[in-house]
């Protein structure tokens, strides 16, 4: 479990078909990867991996083809744009953000980028209307792109295309300010829309009420 409060940055590299080696930017390692344990969970683009080796330079983790088909893991691979690094969640940690699985939804688009006089406006594209996070993006939720916790400005269906304001701290300390128009991020919805999206989906059957009578009330003690 993360917050979707990017805690470094980080360059990856393939070590072979399903494995990859994460550099930190600027090592040796900050003070939170000084901690890193086997078995540890580190969201890498807001793609929960598990740390197989680690040094003070960085880790190493083993990535499955659903994850990298389902993610822009072996795209930003090859472009060495620089990843966000987020630590997993410890109890008794701030919630800043909102509660991040690091199991990524789908993928979009960076189609515009804005300055404006306090903030940066970004816009990004799904790639499809079957694409899953289309169904949780809902205007002033929350959503996570890259592993940022992100609030959506505006959210346009027929477009497929939802904007979020990003504030200077977040834009200078994310990938967010390498991004490029047409640039691949990994998109996460809100676990709470999940769970309801599934339960008006497929509701559960509904027992009769018993009928209130003198035999069932002495059954139940009254």
């Amino acid at each position: 479990m993360f917050t979707g409060l990017v805690q470094g940055l980080g360059q990856i590299a393939p070590l072979g078909a399903e494995r990859l080696r994460v550099s930190f930017l600027e090592p040796p390692a900050p003070e939170w990867g000084r901690h890193i344990a086997l078995g540890d969970s580190i969201a890498v683009d807001g793609v929960c991996l598990t740390v197989e080796t680690f040094d003070r330079e960085g880790f190493s983790v083993a990535v499955s083809p659903e994850t990298l088909a389902r993610s822009s893991l072996a795209q930003t691979g090859q472009s060495q744009r620089p990843v966000n690094l987020e630590p997993s969640l410890r109890a008794g940690d701030k919630l800043g953000g909102h509660f991040v699985t690091g199991h990524v939804d789908g993928v979009g688009a960076l189609s515009a980028a804005e300055k404006t006089a306090q903030a940066w406006e970004l816009t990004f594209r799904l790639d499809s209307s079957h694409n899953p996070v289309a169904r949780y993006l809902v205007p002033k939720g929350s959503i996570a792109v890259n592993g940022i916790s992100l609030t959506v400005a505006y959210w346009e269906p027929e477009s497929l295309s939802f904007r979020v304001a990003v504030i200077p701290h977040t834009y200078f300390n994310t990938n967010l300010q390498y991004l490029r128009p047409g640039d691949i991020v990994n998109l996460e919805g809100d676990i709470l829309g999940k769970y309801v999206d599934n339960l008006l989906r497929f509701p559960q059957p509904s027992t009769p009420a018993p009928e209130i009578t003198l035999d069932f009330l002495a059954e139940q003690g009254y």
